[in-house]
């Protein structure tokens, strides 16, 4: 089956699930010619007993558009979920997890997936684009982030802490990477 590269980006009130909650996440599928296949986003309830962490309240003070728009129409985590389960298995092809940073928005919600619904559609495993971005750039890791990437990468789309924005424009932003990364003379090195 064809891979489709679900770009998901989450928003919480702490570093670690568990004590902190996943307070919103949004997935964005696209397939790798960069059309955007579908959407889902969720505002999540938070966790029973769990507690935002000091420095991350401090800076959702500073977002109070972003903090407004993942406190709406919230939703328990076992519905929200189990709904995000069944729209990627009405998918028509193999996904695949991907972030900025892969190791921060996988282990939320790797975590909540099992928790609340016993499996992972993407199994154990997380595509991260700053890791990818290093390979295309032939650099070292801490000079792979987005201020060093080149800037033709990126589509004028928004990024604006609301989950569902960000992961639509990430997604352009690695697809954008994949197709530099399979075009024929890449392998001259980059720009």
């Amino acid at each position: 089956m064809t891979e489709i590269y679900i770009s998901t980006d989450v928003e919480t009130d702490g570093p670690i699930p568990g004590p902190h909650s996943m307070l919103s996440f949004g997935s964005a599928a696209y397939s790798a010619d960069k059309r955007l296949l579908a959407t889902f986003s969720a505002n999540l309830e938070t966790l029973p007993g769990a507690q935002p962490h000091p420095e991350t309240a401090k800076w959702w003070a500073t977002q109070p558009e972003a903090w407004a728009a993942c406190r709406a129409d919230l939703q328990p985590p076992e519905t929200a979920m189990r709904r995000y389960v069944e729209w990627i298995a009405g998918l028509a092809g193999t996904p695949v997890f991907v972030a900025y940073p892969a190791g921060f928005d996988f282990s939320f919600m790797y975590w909540y997936l099992i928790r609340f619904v016993g499996t992972s559609p993407f199994g154990h495993s997380a595509l991260d684009m700053k890791s990818f971005a290093m390979a295309l750039m032939r650099s070292e890791y801490r000079r792979s982030g987005k201020q060093h990437m080149p800037r033709r990468w990126f589509d004028p789309l928004l990024h604006s802490h609301v989950a569902l924005d960000d992961a639509i424009a990430q997604g352009a932003l690695f697809c954008n990477m994949l197709h530099y990364g399979r075009m024929p003379d890449y392998r001259d090195g980059p720009e």
